[in-house]
């Protein structure tokens, strides 16, 4: 999820943003199943995957408590209705997309959304339990396990998810989603790169072995 912060006086927190963004997704989702009816299994689909996408974002901070850790940088309402315009209402639009696709989804699409979506889900929970589980323990540096992929394989996996999003939408315009969620990464993991070096020794030499974001490739 993207980090957004505002200089402004502090009202909530980014992860309560965030879940209100989240809980606005599942209703406006819900709001286009009604309103333009399910006619397809691209809607049925896209329904099943963002959902339960959403669903399992609001569900992990019970399951691990430490969740809560990640977005905890207090904003202004300011930010909150940035971060609610941006997660809540911009992320649905694949699903706009997929409701007033009047085309059958094709089996070529399922057979790469699918994947995607799988893929992604695991990559970037077994990356988040991983690295909590390393921070339980005060490891210190998280360089192994799937993390020896990549330096950033949690941000691939969600990466991974919203492109399953905008496959099952048929149309171009829904790759602006996972297009604009990969620039704001990007910029993360800049500013991160800058800052690890100073604060574990190891990390040049991790540098050195992984890849920055994909796999094998960046």
């Amino acid at each position: 999820m993207p980090d957004i912060t505002h200089s402004e006086p502090a009202r909530t927190t980014q992860l309560t943003a965030i879940n209100t963004a989240e809980a606005v997704t599942i209703a406006l989702l819900i709001t286009l199943a009604i309103g333009f009816g399910v006619k397809d299994m691209r809607q049925v689909i896209y329904l099943c995957l963002h959902i339960s996408y959403c669903l399992w974002w609001l569900l992990e901070q019970g399951i691990y408590p430490q969740r809560k850790q990640l977005f905890n940088k207090p904003i202004s309402i300011m930010g909150f209705i940035s971060i609610l315009g941006f997660v809540g209402i911009f992320y649905t639009l694949p699903g706009y997309l997929a409701f007033t696709n009047p085309l059958p989804l094709s089996f070529i699409a399922v057979t790469i959304a699918l994947p995607l979506y799988t893929f992604g889900s695991l990559i970037n929970a077994s990356a988040d339990v991983q690295k909590m589980t390393a921070k339980q323990a005060s490891i210190g540096l998280v360089s192994d396990g799937i993390w020896r992929f990549s330096r950033n394989i949690n941000y691939f996996g969600d990466l991974l998810r919203y492109l399953s999003f905008a496959v099952i939408s048929g149309s171009l315009w829904a790759y602006l989603v996972p297009g604009a969620i990969a620039l704001l990464y990007i910029q993360r993991l800049t500013q991160k790169e800058q800052t690890m070096g100073e604060k574990y020794p190891g990390y040049t030499a991790y540098q050195q072995s992984s890849t920055r974001l994909i796999p094998f490739i960046w």
